[in-house]
């Protein structure tokens, strides 16, 4: 039975309060703009103990306040999280992090210099690529810690402090995205997650939190991603560049014994459109490890090719189901293997199938899902079922589960098997 501690409680009553309060003096702010937001109370536990972790994976309540301005020719936009976190001690706000009891989600403003060109600058939310919660050519931050848990999936994407340069000279569109500070993902790093340690050679957790060499010089440990989109016959294209970092700590400093993110660039492609009664994408990059081309360091990735296929298709009335098959290839394997070791060396290939199917009933007031990601080099698989209830335009119920299994605790899924869990959570939106 599921134990929810006091202080759980008290911090719902507390945003709960902090809603009547604001809503009621500025649910419509007129001329000033549009206020939004919700309380959310979540709650999720392992259906397995964990020696590295506390049995509670997520006990947290949350506040969202948005504003959202438009104005003649500027449009502004702010939306933060106050939040009270049971499992994890909050330490100071640390907004690139997303610790502390705040979390800024958007900051942001949007105006056109010329007709040919906007600019959206400040804290805002990007995404890229054609893939269904598997991403090659976006290398914005994610956040796998709360897509772990059970937060709502739209937190897996965290915020980028960037200028977005969209221009659109008439032959195609050019979307220019300038990171000047390096935005990492918020990753697996042990406070929450046990995960395998390469340098412990087992599963690690609370014992050994990743404390990465992290580069955060402004303008010069700077991001950049450029898009080139054009709709040829109804089908999107997209070219893609990214120059920056591995966006989660996968190098490691032998000499000061720290997790580094190594040098990367990836370019890239995609395709998508209808094909037959569903839609179809297709996505290639090819990840240049700039610091380990020739593949013989242990202590830093290999290049390789990361290619994607997917469909989706309605098969029957408010039942969908969409798949994909993604694959990554590893480059100058002989020099990897000859360095790596034999009982935890991946392999030149890994293969990855996911399927997704959604039923509405009750009127699209019930939601039901399942994704599954399974690998068959690998041989580990995650399952994510999910429920969501609308009771009324206001209030929503949901509940789910982060499922893993594996036979190698060093594989990607199979090294959370001490998480699985399951969790249930009330939305109350304005």
């Amino acid at each position: 039975m599921m134990k929810k501690p006091a202080p759980f409680f008290i911090l719902a009553v507390i945003a709960g309060s902090c809603w009547f309060a604001v809503s009621a003096a500025a649910a419509d702010l007129g001329e000033f703009g549009q206020f939004n937001g919700f309380a959310d109370a979540r709650y999720g536990a392992r259906l397995q103990s964990d020696s590295y972790q506390k049995q509670t994976t997520l006990a947290e309540t949350r506040l969202q306040l948005g504003l959202f301005r438009l104005g003649g020719s500027s449009t502004l936009q702010l939306r933060t999280d106050i939040y009270y976190d049971d499992v994890v001690e909050q330490k100071s706000v640390d907004l690139k992090e997303g610790s502390g009891w705040i979390d800024l989600r958007e900051a942001n403003l949007l105006f056109s210099p010329h007709s040919l060109v906007d600019l959206k600058v400040g804290r805002q939310i990007l995404t890229w690529g054609t893939g269904d919660l598997l991403f090659i050519n976006d290398l914005f931050p994610k956040d796998w810690q709360a897509f772990f848990i059970g937060r709502d999936v739209e937190y897996l994407k965290a915020p980028s402090d960037a200028v977005l340069i969209s221009l659109f000279p008439g032959w195609f569109n050019i979307d220019i995205a300038y990171t000047p500070r390096f935005d990492p993902d918020r990753y697996i790093r042990g406070e929450r997650l046990s995960y395998w340690n390469p340098g412990l050679n087992r599963i690690a957790g609370r014992d050994a939190v990743v404390s990465p060499s992290t580069p955060d010089r402004w303008f010069s440990d700077d991001e950049i991603a450029v898009r080139l989109t054009k709709n040829i016959s109804g089908y999107e294209t997209a070219l893609y560049f990214y120059d920056g970092y591995w966006k989660s700590p996968v190098g490691f400093d032998p000499l000061a014994a720290t997790a580094l993110f190594p040098r990367l660039s990836v370019y890239g492609a995609s395709l998508r459109g209808n094909l037959g009664p569903g839609v179809a994408n297709l996505e290639i990059g090819y990840y240049d490890s700039r610091h380990d081309r020739s593949g013989d360091d242990p202590f830093l990735p290999n290049s390789e090719w990361r290619f994607l296929a997917g469909y989706e298709q309605e098969v029957v009335r408010n039942v969908t189901l969409a798949g994909q098959y993604y694959l990554e290839a590893l480059q100058r394997y002989d020099a990897y293997e000859s360095t790596a070791s034999a009982a935890t060396a991946r392999d030149p290939y890994r293969h990855l199938v996911t399927l997704r199917l959604t039923w509405l009933m009750l009127n699209q007031n019930l939601n039901l899902s399942l994704f599954c990601y399974y690998s068959p080099t690998d041989e580990d698989i995650y399952l994510r079922p999910a429920l969501k209830y609308k009771l009324t335009d206001a209030w929503q119920l949901s509940a789910g589960a982060n499922i893993f299994y594996g036979r190698y605790d060093h594989t990607f899924f199979a090294q959370f098997n001490q998480n699985t869990n399951l969790y249930t959570g009330v939305r109350y939106s304005f």
